[in-house]
């Protein structure tokens, strides 16, 4: 006799084998083998964020203080039209610092320049309308 069950009642096909019944794998097949050294290379040392104090490491780059003045006065010539005349050459000057010293605010002498020129058309768009 032998060490297997008897088959189990029914029109059952019979089970497979007590070996597996599966063939064995090819030789020298399959994945090939990982790289030596773990695969991925090592991350560069000091990468990530840029250090505290801006982009070079040292102290943080200062707006331009003519810059700031030039969007104030611009916004400020709505009042009186003097102060989008100003906005317009305070933007001017602050934007040949700026290319001169390196320092931020171009975009604020830009918004301030831009802002009084058109106060000042409006305003001489009004004072047309008014006196004619």
């Amino acid at each position: 006799m032998t060490d297997q069950p008897p088959p189990p009642p029914g029109n059952y096909p019979p089970p497979p084998p007590q070996g597996g019944g599966y063939p064995p794998p090819p030789q020298g097949g399959g994945y090939p083998p990982p790289p030596q050294g773990g695969g991925y290379p090592p991350p560069p040392q000091g990468g990530g964020y840029p250090p505290p104090g801006g982009f070079g490491g040292g102290a943080p780059t200062k707006t331009n203080t003519l810059a700031i003045a030039s969007l104030v006065c611009a916004v400020l010539g709505l009042l009186c039209g003097v102060g989008s005349i100003l906005g317009i050459v305070l933007g001017v000057v602050a934007l040949n610092q700026i290319k001169q010293t390196g320092e931020n605010g171009r975009g604020l002498a830009q918004a301030g320049i831009v802002v009084g020129a058109i106060f000042v058309v409006l305003g001489i768009v009004g004072y047309a309308i008014y006196f004619s």
